[in-house]
């Protein structure tokens, strides 16, 4: 079944700038959406989402409230929201496997919607901005394409990715649809949806989102906690796993691992690095990360280090597993 925007089908298109143009509403939207409130989260009901991670849950959780995920440049944050259960799942997808992504994201909010009599499937997509490979470009496209490729009607709702295309594309139909961009509030073929020009550096004006799953409410969002075992989590994507489900929401419990991954005592040479060399080899953005990015890596290659085999964090080979305790906070049980 297509993807949709206003009950309308999306036809596929070569760029964003071209999507923009078809279905102007989407600017619209997405332009109020970058204004709203950046939201601090408080972390007592907050179930935050790392990079290669996705979670998904219903109103009825009584651990979760808030969904998040932050520090998205390039990669793409994604929501799916079912109307009719409130069930929602939200990932930050970097393009490691984006079909296969996007399926299980669809699967794991139909699942949780499976007694829901009425309703429909929306989708919210936030990230990437004008960096100057274009991957978050490319990502924008793969992503949508791979709802399109989805057998549920999928509407979309807000995109706020960065719009633009390549001056090569600029024949006849192109021109036809910049024409349409002008006429809709476009200036040019890179439109400013999720990008800002500082000090003429580009950078994301949306760096992540919270999705509220008793109200569905999605906005803008900041969060000063990212665990629980944020370094575990980050040391897994690091070393290269995949995409993974992060919460049993039938348990209401954040499930970690078992992970693998070798012992490598030469990424100790990171760490002797200035901040510019981190950034230039690190990361695929190096002048959008914010301001804890080089940190960030930095802690995570260290406790690596202090890890160099992954199985004495899971004994007798079990995931580590977390529960909300009274006061908000995620304890290990396992």
């Amino acid at each position: 079944m297509p993807l949709l925007t206003e009950n309308h089908k999306i036809e596929r298109t070569s760029t964003t700038a071209e999507l923009f143009a078809k279905y102007p509403h989407l600017q619209e939207n997405a332009r109020a959406f970058r204004v709203k409130a950046l939201v601090d989260v408080d972390p007592k009901r907050l179930l935050y989402v790392q990079q290669r991670e996705f979670a998904a849950t219903t109103p009825a959780d009584n651990s979760v409230t808030v969904i998040g995920s932050d520090d998205a440049t390039t990669c793409h944050l994604v929501l799916v929201r079912h109307t009719g259960s409130g069930a929602a799942c939200l990932a930050h997808c970097d393009g490691s496997s984006t079909q296969s992504e996007v399926a299980l994201i669809v699967k794991a909010v139909t699942t949780l919607s499976s007694n829901a009599k009425e309703g429909r499937l929306e989708l919210h997509l936030v990230g990437g901005f004008d960096d100057e490979a274009k991957t978050s470009h490319n990502l924008s496209l793969s992503i949508l394409a791979a709802f399109q490729k989805q057998t549920e009607d999928i509407h979309l709702v807000t995109c706020c990715i960065t719009g633009w295309m390549p001056l090569f594309q600029l024949n006849f139909k192109s021109i036809y649809f910049l024409k349409a961009c002008i006429l809709n509030g476009f200036s040019s073929a890179l439109t400013e949806l999720n990008d800002i020009l500082t000090d003429g550096i580009h950078r994301p004006v949306v760096y992540g989102i919270g999705v509220d799953v008793k109200s569905g409410e999605v906005f803008p969002a900041s969060f000063p906690c990212r665990g629980p075992a944020e370094q575990l989590r980050s040391a897994r994507t690091f070393t290269g796993g995949s995409m993974v489900d992060l919460y049993d929401s039938s348990k209401q419990q954040v499930k970690i691992g078992p992970c693998k991954w070798s012992p490598n005592k030469d990424i100790k040479f990171w760490l002797t690095q200035d901040d510019k060399t981190i950034l230039k080899y690190l990361s695929t953005s190096p002048l959008a990360e914010p301001p804890h990015f080089v940190q960030h890596i930095k802690t995570t290659i260290q406790f690596l280090l202090d890890h160099p085999n992954p199985d004495s964090l899971f004994p007798k080979g079990q995931p580590q597993l977390y529960h909300r305790t009274e006061p908000g906070d995620w304890e290990r049980v396992l």
